[in-house]
């Protein structure tokens, strides 16, 4: 009987110990750590300004933005003057040959697109920033762009985004 009670204790001090730094907001279980006091978060569309405009990419990409604030934390999205702020415009857009074969022809290509992200933190200054973050992927000379580029975006925007997400709200 005693050993049963003390397994019950063992169990809610843990259960009010992770409700507790979840709460507070300190920690979450996705690893952000996020000022207590903020309760917002506000994204801007991320207009594409690249020399090379793919029409879908800047809701695109917003959007994926905003998905993960809203799926992994419990910030409130609001258009404008979140406690969090997130704004900046994609400038790079572009295609390039990479692994050159012998008969002086590209293997691979590349599609890398750059994003500028300037991010406020009304509660902690010094987190702010405004950095440029590039992510790219390879696909066969053998496809045209049009077959995968679809697919490339997707995953061009989820490494995108898992970068700003980390260097904003991660801090490890």
């Amino acid at each position: 009987m005693f050993q049963m009670v003390r397994r019950v204790a063992i169990c809610l001090t843990l259960a009010a110990t992770v409700a507790a730094l979840q709460s507070c907001g300190v920690y979450s279980f996705t690893g952000a750590s996020i000022p207590p006091e903020a309760k917002t978060v506000s994204i801007s569309l991320f207009p594409n300004k690249a020399e090379l405009v793919q029409p879908s990419l800047s809701q695109t990409f917003t959007d994926a933005l905003r998905d993960r604030f809203s799926s992994q934390t419990n910030l409130a999205l609001i258009p404008r003057g979140g406690d969090l702020h997130f704004e900046g415009e994609i400038t790079g857009y572009s295609t390039e040959p990479v692994a050159i074969t012998g008969q002086q022809t590209a293997a691979l290509i590349r599609l890398k697109v750059t994003v500028n992200v300037r991010y406020t933190n009304k509660f902690n200054a010094k987190d702010s920033f405004e950095t440029n973050f590039t992510r790219f992927e390879d696909y066969s000379s053998s496809l045209n762009l049009n077959a995968v580029e679809a697919d490339l975006i997707s995953k061009i925007t989820e490494a995108l985004v898992e970068d700003i997400f980390n260097k904003a709200v991660v801090n490890w």
